[in-house]
C-alpha cells in the first residue's frame, strides 16, 4: 500500500491517490471525492484489467463531475424531492441541483471534497467534517469511510465501511457510485445480474418515489434469477433481507466474456441499479458502458415516513458497510 500525489485543485489543494494491493486485487482510491479510480481484477488466466469507469488524471474528474464516477456520495445519496425535508417541526431547504430536487448531496457534495487520509491495516481511512448548513443540511457531521481489501477462500474483496456522528438532528445516506464493467472495456450491456429483491420503489417523471412498493414479479425489474440487464434502469430495489447489522449478499454481476463475477454484500436496505444510459459523446464512455450498483437507503426517505429512516441524532452513530467480492467462473460450466 502506498500513496502518491495525483494532482492539484485550482485552489492549490493537493489530491493524493492511495493504491491498495492484496490477493491479486489492486484498488486505487483518491482523496478527492473518495473516488474509486481503478480496480484491477484478474480473469481465469490471470490477466488483470481495470473494471471501473474513470479517468487517468484529476482533470477528467473535474471536467466531468456529474456522472459521479467512483465517488463517495453524500450527505444524502440519491434524490430528495423539492430540495427540502421536515425534521422536528422545521423545514430544511437544500441545494437544488437536479431540477427542483436535491441530488447526491447538492451542488458540492461529498464527491467534490478533499478528504483527510490515514493508513489502516490493508487499507485507508478517509474522513472529513461537514459543517452545519453545508448544502443546507443541519448538524455538524463527522464522517469517515474506510476502504480495505479482504481475502478469503471466496476471493479478494473491497470493503467500504462508513461511520458518522452529528451534533444536531440530521439525515444521512451514503453510497459509492462506481460504474462496473467486468470486461474492462466496451459495453456492459451483456453482463448478467441477479438481485435478491422482490420489490422496488416506483418513481415519477422526476425519478422521485411515489411512495408505493411494486412487486417485480412478471416485470422487467425481476432479477431474482440472473439475466442480462439491458438499458433503461435507474431504480431503487427493495432488498429482501432489509436493513442488517452485518453485510448480507444481495447481488451478483457476471460477465460471460471474461468469466469475472462481482458479488455485492451490504447492510443497506436498498440498491439503486443504474445502467448509465445518460453517458454521451462528451465523455470517453457511451450509454451502457458501466453498471452502477449503489447500496443505499431509499430515495426521498426524509419525506417518506413509510420508508426506513435516514435520521441521525446526537449520541447515535450512522454505520453502513458494503463488500464487493471478485471471483472467476469456470466458463466451460457456466
Amino acid at each position: 500500500m502506498y500513496d502518491e500525489l495525483f494532482g492539484t485543485l485550482p485552489d492549490g489543494t493537493p489530491v493524493h491517490r492511495w493504491t491498495l494491493e492484496r490477493g491479486g486485487l489492486r484498488v486505487r482510491v483518491l482523496t478527492y471525492g473518495g473516488i474509486v479510480q481503478a480496480a484491477e481484477v484478474p480473469d481465469g488466466a490471470g490477466r488483470a484489467v481495470d473494471v471501473v469507469l474513470g479517468f487517468p488524471d484529476l482533470a477528467g474528474y473535474l471536467a466531468h463531475p456529474e456522472p459521479y464516477f467512483g465517488a463517495l456520495v453524500g450527505r444524502y445519496a440519491n434524490r430528495i424531492a423539492g430540495g427540502r425535508f421536515p425534521l422536528d417541526g422545521l423545514t430544511y431547504h437544500l441545494a437544488q441541483n437536479n431540477g427542483t430536487n436535491s441530488l447526491h448531496g447538492g451542488e458540492r457534495g461529498f464527491d467534490k471534497r478533499v478528504w483527510d487520509a490515514q493508513p489502516v491495516e490493508h487499507g485507508v481511512r478517509l474522513s472529513r467534517v461537514g459543517p452545519h448548513g453545508e448544502e443546507g443540511f443541519p448538524g455538524r457531521l463527522e464522517v469517515s469511510a474506510t476502504y480495505t481489501l479482504d481475502v478469503d477462500r471466496a476471493g479478494p474483496a473491497l470493503r467500504i465501511a462508513y461511520e458518522a456522528v452529528t451534533d444536531a438532528p440530521t439525515v444521512v445516506n451514503l453510497t459509492n457510485h462506481t460504474y462496473w464493467n467486468l470486461s474492462g472495456s466496451g459495453s456492459a450491456v451483456g453482463h448478467e445480474l441477479r438481485l435478491a429483491a422482490s420489490r422496488l420503489t416506483p418513481v415519477d417523471g422526476d425519478l422521485i418515489p411515489t411512495g408505493e412498493f411494486l412487486d417485480v414479479d412478471g416485470t422487467r425489474f425481476d432479477f431474482r434469477e440472473a439475466r442480462k440487464t439491458g438499458a433503461g434502469y435507474d431504480h431503487n430495489f427493495v432488498l429482501d433481507k432489509g436493513l442488517t447489522e452485518t453485510p448480507v449478499e444481495v447481488a451478483e454481476l457476471y460477465d460471460p466474456a471474461s468469466g469475472r463475477v462481482l458479488t455485492v454484500a451490504t447492510t443497506e436496505p436498498g440498491l439503486q441499479l443504474y445502467t448509465a444510459d445518460h453517458l454521451d459523446g462528451s465523455l470517453p464512455f457511451a450509454p451502457g458502458d458501466g453498471i452502477a450498483l449503489e447500496t443505499q437507503h431509499f430515495p426521498d426517505s426524509p419525506n417518506r415516513p413509510e420508508f426506513p429512516s435516514t435520521g441521525l441524532r446526537p449520541g447515535g452513530v450512522y454505520r453502513s458497510e458494503t463488500v464487493w467480492r471478485f471471483t472467476v467462473r469456470d466458463q466451460d460450466s457456466a
